[in-house]
């Protein structure tokens, strides 16, 4: 048992130590290599103004370390227009040369929709591509992916710390009608779409896919994605939970109007962040991690499904509902539904066409989605008024509608009732997320199975069953 101890002892020494050593190189090269300049100081660029390395975007326990952005030319930002004339190929615009836009398919009586996205990604990635495309199927539209690679392709703290400032801000020099601009941030590149929004007045919307947290969670509205930075601003939350130790990837507080958790928000114990950690955490571990394609792989499950949600979103108008809940536990517990008399958002491409979406008080839904590529699921509440005998086992139900029928789902278990037995006459309420919508339901199927060899035939029916539509309440 001594030895035990006394071999935790040694390695939690030598954990100590190396994370001292860690601290002290990462602090050293950082202040002596990065940026030449001295605490407190600013740099100016023409036509997008200054930028300063004072509180709170630098200097405080979440941001530690002073640095200031690179240039505009080092950054090297553009933007490649698509179009429904040209979806296949971009042309390159530059917000300095405004002959370029002139001279391309952009339509000025369109609305205009920017792709933005994060650390260590490009702009010509195949799912920014992919997501105006599905934008081409259903309406006319400018689709602008930005690319600005060589600003996010280096240490955490510069991508996000000050990098983004400068391409938020060569955002707003674009000459489009701030109105009719939408712009969709994923990662980082949220963060970059709040920087644009704060220097856009009367931008239209601004869509945060997972807004990273290192670095912005908890600090003021100035610093990160937040409602203030356009007319209407949603968020689609889907990793929240931390994966690598010390860090996480999406952040788990409100930052939208509306803030949509698409199969709940995952909370877990962590430890307090200090300056100490959050210096080793990002520019080691999250550089190293981006850097891994096997953890990329693995945290892609997650944190690159917020994309993946809401490109499907655009070919599904009804597909994504979400309801406002206190909290996904309460959601679970079909305590939310069915929709509220002022009705629901559509997470993703439709949530501007929700009557409530921009009140006083942040809101937030839940949803549960599908596991693989088509994500769409139809919520419905099922009630039933039990008939026959005392029995145990499942009971399932299918619907069928006018645009087509469901598989069997499993409603109740006798694990609910917590009596090992199903009883005749009361009436009991479950829902389920059916991967079709059936449209108006026309048929119920019934069934009882008790997975047993049942020697006394035992009988079980339904002497009442109401289905209730979740977006409509129809019944």
């Amino acid at each position: 048992m001594g030895s035990h101890r006394v071999g935790h002892d040694l390695s939690d020494l030598a954990a100590a130590a190396a994370t001292i050593l860690v601290f002290f190189f990462l602090t050293h090269f950082t202040l002596s290599n990065s940026h030449p300049f001295s605490p407190g100081n600013e740099v100016c660029y023409d036509s997008i103004g200054c930028f300063s390395d004072s509180e709170p975007r630098a200097g405080t326990a979440i941001r530690p370390l002073k640095i200031l952005p690179w240039n505009p030319e080092k950054i090297g930002t553009c933007f490649l227009l698509y179009t429904n004339k040209n979806p296949n190929n971009f042309q390159i615009l530059l917000s300095s040369d405004p002959s370029t836009t002139e001279a391309s398919n952009f339509q000025t009586d369109k609305k205009t929709r920017f792709t933005i996205h994060g650390f260590t990604d490009k702009g010509d990635e195949s799912w920014l591509v992919d997501m105006c495309k599905n934008m081409f199927e259903v309406e006319e539209v400018n689709c602008i992916c930005m690319d600005w690679k060589k600003g996010s392709q280096t240490t955490y703290t510069q991508a996000a710390n000050t990098n983004v400032r400068v391409v938020g801000a060569q955002m707003s020099n674009y000459s489009c009608s701030p109105s009719q601009v939408h712009l969709i941030g994923h990662s980082l590149g949220a963060h970059v779409a709040g920087e644009a929004g704060r220097k856009t007045p009367g931008l239209g919307r601004i869509t945060g896919l997972d807004p990273v947290q290192a670095n912005f969670e908890g600090t003021p509205e100035e610093v990160r994605h937040d409602p203030s930075d356009a007319g209407f601003v949603d968020v689609i939350h889907t990793d929240v939970a931390a994966l690598i130790p010390f860090t996480d990837f999406g952040v788990k507080q409100q930052v939208g109007h509306l803030d949509f958790f698409p199969n709940g928000r995952e909370e877990m114990s962590r430890f307090r962040k200090n300056a100490l950690f959050q210096i080793v955490d990002l520019d080691g571990i999250w550089t190293s991690s981006f850097a891994s394609s096997q953890t990329w792989d693995f945290v892609a499950c997650n944190y690159l499904r917020s994309y993946r949600y809401y490109s499907e979103s655009t070919l599904n108008p009804n597909g994504l509902t979400e309801y406002p809940c206190a909290c996904y536990r309460d959601f679970e517990s079909n305590k939310c539904f069915p929709c509220p008399d002022e009705g629901r958002p559509q997470m993703g491409h439709y949530a501007d066409r929700f009557a409530g979406k921009t009140r006083e008080e942040q809101q937030q839904f839940f949803l549960n989605t599908g596991d693989s590529s088509r994500f769409a699921r139809w919520r419905y509440g099922v009630s039933v008024t039990l008939s026959g005998r005392t029995a145990t086992g499942q009971i399932k139900v299918a619907l069928f509608g006018n645009k087509g029928n469901t598989r069997q789902y499993n409603v109740f278990n006798i694990q609910d009732f917590h009596i090992g037995i199903i009883k005749p006459g009361p009436t009991l309420s479950s829902e389920f997320d059916a991967d079709i919508d059936v449209g108006t339901t026309e048929k119920v199927k019934f069934l009882w199975n008790n997975n047993v060899v049942n020697p006394t035939l035992s009988k079980v029916g339904a002497a009442k069953i109401i289905v209730q539509k979740g977006e409509e309440k129809t019944e």
